[in-house]
């Protein structure tokens, strides 16, 4: 048996709405679910929830607009209401923190709809459950999220954990396992296969679209920065193919040795930089800040022109700074200054130099340069005080 028990991205924020979801679940049920049977003339019928309540279950033979919604806050056993709260939970904190609370309540509720069509397109039984709307919240996490890892727990004569990447157990196990392959191996379980797999499919292509139309902020670890960042990977090596060029092709051909021994050693430089920046974006997928903070020193060392992704260099000159390493911070602040002049909060990132060049770095010229340019872009007004009041020490000084 095995249990997926966490995922290694903590939410930033307390997800609310995910939270007001699983208890508002949580009442529902204790207020419908009533196992009974019941006749219908000769026709003996079991029933798992209130009489009064049947009109909510999404029926195509009785369809109304609002089951498409109301179906999806039923459940037809105490563990089919364990089961789906427990995987919104586990999943469904991420997407919230992402989403907010009220966009996550929306998507929640557009996942249970389409589910709900999915189902009456393809199937004639009455239905009701979260699952629809957990898988599209389940596949928002995928498009969100695909460089984390789950721990699993599981129970096969010994107990213990394992992680996998979450990836590999959205597509490989919950999609195609279990709701593609073994409906074929003839399940008489009354499982609404149909709607889980409308529900992914509407919470990765929403979540998509989202993001490509950038009413979702898009970092770098979503997996539309993957799909881009392969496409570009392809391009270029493409053109190289298509050009005859092989970067190390002249490596050791025709030179003497003391200089095919430093081709090796340019050789063997280049594919260090390549290790440790793909160790930081791994690390900084995870997030382990630290560690790829330690690797970022470690590259610059080797080569001190290398400069990171945007908000790879952002998140490493701001652990930079909040463990006192100023002039390191200062460093990798002023890289992406030169790199990303056209970040949407410049004027922040100019603050910052400012602050430390005056007050631990004692470079008053460099300190009145970043905040003379800050000052022309912050609206903020704590932060348009705090940089004039730098800039009045500074000029008394």
């Amino acid at each position: 048996m095995f249990i997926p028990i966490r995922t290694s991205i903590i939410p930033k924020q307390t997800p609310y709405a995910n939270y007001g979801l699983i208890v508002l679940n949580v009442i529902i049920f204790a207020l419908t679910y009533h196992p009974h049977i019941v006749f219908t003339g000769f026709v003996r019928e079991t029933r798992v929830i209130q009489d009064w309540a049947q009109i909510f279950v999404l029926n195509s033979q009785n369809l109304q607009v609002w089951q498409f919604i109301s179906y999806a806050f039923l459940h037809a056993s105490k563990m089919h209401i364990f089961g789906n709260m427990y995987f919104l939970y586990i999943f469904g904190n991420n997407v919230n923190d992402r989403l907010g609370n009220v966009g996550y309540v929306c998507f929640y509720l557009a996942g249970a709809i389409a589910a709900g069509v999915g189902h009456t397109l393809f199937s004639n039984n009455p239905v009701l459950g979260a699952s629809g709307a957990i898988a599209a919240v389940t596949g928002a996490y995928l498009v969100l999220y695909p460089k984390s890892i789950m721990t699993i727990l599981y129970f096969f004569i010994f107990v213990g954990t394992f992680e996998v990447p979450v990836i590999w157990l959205i597509l490989l196990k919950m999609i195609i396992l279990d709701n593609i392959i073994t409906p074929t191996l003839g399940s008489n379980m009354p499982i609404a296969y149909d709607a889980h797999l409308t529900g992914y499919g509407f919470g990765i292509v929403s979540i998509m679209l989202l993001l490509r139309t950038k009413l979702l902020h898009n970092d770098y670890s979503t997996m539309l920065s993957l799909i881009t960042q392969w496409r570009r990977r392809s391009s270029f090596k493409h053109e190289l193919n298509k050009s005859g060029y092989d970067p190390f092709s002249g490596f050791g051909v025709g030179l003497g040795d003391s200089q095919k021994e430093v081709s090796q050693k340019d050789k063997e430089k280049q594919e260090e930089i390549l290790r440790l920046r793909m160790e930081i974006n791994k690390q900084l997928s995870i997030p382990d800040i630290s560690g790829a903070t330690r690797n970022y020193l470690k590259l610059i060392a080797i080569d001190d022109a290398q400069v990171l992704s945007k908000q790879h260099q952002l998140d490493v000159a701001n652990h930079l700074m909040s463990i006192g390493s100023w002039d390191k911070s200062a460093k990798a602040y002023e890289k992406f200054k030169l790199h990303y002049p056209r970040y949407e909060h410049i004027e922040q990132v100019k603050l910052m130099l400012g602050i430390i060049y005056t007050r631990y770095l004692g470079k008053p010229d460099l300190a009145i340069k970043n905040l003379q340019d800050a000052l022309d872009g912050l609206t903020d007004p704590e932060q348009i005080k705090m940089c004039r009041e730098e800039l009045e020490k500074n000029t008394l000084s």
